[in-house]
């Protein structure tokens, strides 16, 4: 039966290669599909940076600026979507110039029918995917791995991120609702400014960008990687200044190109953030009720000790205007993984990423004033060293956080070095040590040592792996984790393999395991079919991955995913997924699934079906489903989620989700639902209100968060919170907090 559903999927899953075959036969030579991957080999393209006397005028108005009139435009742009290989539907001519303190580049996106020009969101660092946009990429080493991306659209939001490891690993790219967890940190919130004007011509914009807010080696002569996006959303169309295939976006610094003329100078760089806040906190636990207020007051300093090392101090660190974190359901026995989305522990925190993200996090930063069950831990202070000394990226960070009784936590620090140096053809080789200590009657260390490295086949392949060892009184074996890997990327195809080994005493008491002992092979092969509009199609995804789970101990199967699908994207922006799961558990010990159900011992194996549809997120409307019906522990499992996206203009956004488990076993039937609705009003780009809505039925607890933000520059300005929560027992707590946070330029 089983080999009967795996013929049917493989059917529908690969058919994508027979659109494939007939449009590459019918007599159509579009580049789209004849473009040989050797041409994305050739020497990149090359231009140079004007150094000026005279700053532009920042308005948008980019024609009838004597400045820009002065500078030789920068144009040609190739498609990497719908058509890839074929010249941009519409010209953009990028200018680039500087003076002694501020980076200068001004785009003008050409449009023929400028009245459908679309605009999706007005937020700061909101999604650039969904809208007519302009970005680019600046790597300001020229090491083909780590960058800053700016960009914007027609309403000027300010987008950056910093980027490392060319952004792979796993990313919540969602700036005002999400975190990190790769090599995108959409977080990274830099000081800059940027101007639009939409004309009869098409829309244009102006950026400056303080070389303080950038890390780089100065010196005369110098050259920058840099990379240029333009996005024309009525087409669906994204195109590049430096070509990129298919399966790679503007992240892939080792297809960038190169900008030269760049004598540097150290711009010196010496910032205060104080904030000061008030909070009212009301609480029905206590009977009658009980109503508190408190005050704080903190701040941190950053100083450039070179243009590319810098040093952050805090003390009294707050993180009140942070979203709260999405409610999740665990509906198995491993561990659930929250994003980090505090600003301090976001800025950098590639230079102290190390491990398998999401899985085997060697460095986990929540584990930082948070307790165990989401307690507030105060972090009394501490600093953080970060940067790049020639080509080896150096991140030093000390933190101490106060006891809390209440909860039995102790005071502690928290403390890690991780350095790595970088070669040619995107290889490196790093280490890391990260340690904890408590103090007081409880005094206890905990130590990780750890290896990772990478060694690139060109621009092709990758092998990469890590080592780490941990340090804990009293566990004196298996302690070691490691992983092996190997990726190729080309010629529309990916393919991947590793395994990876975690013994059952290894113990990162600042880190994040996903599961705390395992073996595990895993493979993907996925390729991605360019259609050149046939069947309306823009592109199909057919893929196949695995992987295992096998005890560390005793090496029985504990999980085993074949995952069998195909994305079906079409140029209207719909998109299906089509895909079927043949799972298997292994149930060593009996574990409650929900209240009152356990799963008893014993291996279960199944098949589910899941379909993923989505309409095109940049219109007014759009929705999103996900849905796996199926086999799960010995009965039967239909999980549902739906997301609907309503936008008026480029000011209101906002998303209405449920995400429900009906579940049905021989030993009890239980349903889960999480309800969730994010509101946000943008004002302008730099002023919103948001709110967040959650009502989670297994804990019957409904909870809002209701964010005024005003901010100023780099994540500061004045912030209004309100958070409630009510629930079962007439759990009941609500807070009203009040913060003002200012950046102070000392050296100017």
């Amino acid at each position: 039966m089983h080999w009967t559903k795996i013929q049917f999927w493989f059917i529908i899953t690969f058919s994508g290669y027979a659109f494939d075959l007939y449009s590459q036969n019918d007599g159509n030579n579009s580049p789209s599909l004849s473009t040989p991957a050797s041409a994305y080999s050739r020497i990149r393209p090359q231009t140079r940076a004007s150094s000026v006397n005279t700053k532009p005028i920042l308005d948008g108005d980019i024609v009838n600026d004597p400045l820009w009139k002065t500078i030789v435009p920068i144009s040609n742009f190739i498609q990497t979507q719908p058509n890839l290989g074929q010249q941009s539907t519409e010209l953009t001519e990028v200018r680039v110039a500087y003076d002694k303190e501020n980076f200068y580049l001004s785009a003008m996106c050409y449009d023929k029918t400028p009245d459908r020009i679309i605009i999706s969101d007005s937020r700061r660092d909101g999604a650039l995917d969904n809208t007519d946009a302009f970005l680019f990429i600046l790597d300001t080493y020229k090491d083909g791995q780590n960058g800053f991306v700016f960009g914007t659209n027609p309403a000027g939001i300010e987008y950056d991120a910093q980027i490392d490891n060319e952004g792979q690993g796993n990313v919540n790219a969602n700036r005002q609702t999400g975190g990190r967890i790769g090599g995108i940190n959409v977080n990274w919130d830099a000081s800059w400014t940027v101007k639009t004007k939409v004309t009869d011509q098409g829309w244009a914009a102006e950026f400056a960008i303080p070389f303080k807010t950038l890390r780089f080696q100065s010196g005369k002569n110098q050259s920058w990687g840099v990379n240029f996006q333009r996005n024309i959303q009525k087409n669906n169309e994204a195109s590049y200044w430096s070509p990129i295939p298919a399966e790679f976006t503007l992240n892939r610094l080792s297809l960038e190109g190169t900008l030269t003329g760049l004598d540097l100078q150290s711009p010196g760089n010496l910032k205060l953030i104080p904030y000061v806040l008030g909070k009212v906190t009301t609480n029905n636990l206590v009977n009658p009720r009980s109503t508190t207020t408190d005050g704080n007051l903190g701040g941190d300093v950053k100083y450039s000790i070179t243009p590319s090392l810098t040093l952050d101090m805090t003390y009294n660190t707050d993180f009140a205007q942070v979203e709260v974190d999405d409610q999740q359901v665990n509906l198995d026995r491993f561990n659930l993984f929250f994003p980090e989305k505090r600003p301090f522990f976001l800025e950098n925190a590639g230079q102290f990423g190390i491990g398998s993200p999401g899985e085997v996090d060697l460095f986990f930063s929540r584990r930082i004033g948070i307790g165990n069950n989401g307690a507030l831990v105060p972090i009394v202070g501490g600093a953080r060293l970060s940067g790049k000394i020639n080509h080896t990226n150096v991140g030093l960070m000390s933190l101490f956080t106060d006891d809390v009784t209440s909860e039995g936590i102790a005071k502690s620090n928290y403390s890690i070095g991780r350095f790595s140096h970088e070669f040619a053809k995107r290889s490196s080789f790093g280490a890391a040590i990260i340690s904890k200590q408590n103090y007081g009657a409880n005094d206890h260390s905990n130590q990780v040592y750890a290896i990772d490295g990478k060694y690139g086949l060109g621009n092709k392949a990758q092998f990469t792996g890590f080592f780490a060892k941990s340090s804990t009184p009293g566990i004196q074996d298996k302690d070691h984790t490691f992983k092996l890997g190997y990726t190729y990327e080309w010629n529309k195809l990916n393919v991947a393999l590793a395994y990876s080994e975690l013994g059952s005493g290894f113990n990162p008491e600042v880190g994040f395991l996903l599961r705390n002992s395992f073996r595990k092979p895993e493979a993907l092969i996925l390729y991605h079919l360019r259609m050149n509009g046939k069947a309306g199609l823009l592109e199909l995804r057919p893929h196949i991955s695995y992987r295992s789970y096998w005890n560390y101990d005793n090496r029985r199967l504990e999980t085993s995913f074949l995952h069998i699908d195909n994305h079906w994207e079409w140029q209207s922006g719909i998109e299906v997924h089509t895909g079927i799961n043949f799972t298997k558990e292994g149930v060593f010990a009996p574990f409650e699934i929900s209240s009152g159900v356990k799963v008893p011992a014993g291996s279960y194996s199944h098949s589910e079906v899941q379909v993923v549809f989505m309409t095109n997120p940049s219109k007014n409307i759009s929705i999103s489903t996900r849905s796996i019906i199926g086999g799960f522990f010995g009965g039967h499992r239909a999980s549902n989620t739906a997301t609907l996206n309503i936008r008026l203009g480029d000011k209101f956004t906002s998303e209405w989700g449920i995400n429900s488990n009906i579940v049905k076993l021989p030993y009890g039937d239980f349903n889960t639902t999480i309800l969730r609705s994010r509101i946000s009003y943008s004002f302008t780009p730099r002023m919103y209100i948001q709110s967040l809505t959650q009502f989670n039925n297994v804990t019957d607890k409904w909870s809002l968060n209701f964010r005024l933000g005003w901010i100023k520059q780099s994540n500061t300005g004045l912030f209004l919170v309100y958070n409630e929560n009510r629930g079962i027992d007439a759990f009941d707590n609500r807070s009203l907090t009040l913060k003002y946070s200012r950046m102070l330029d000392v050296i100017r």
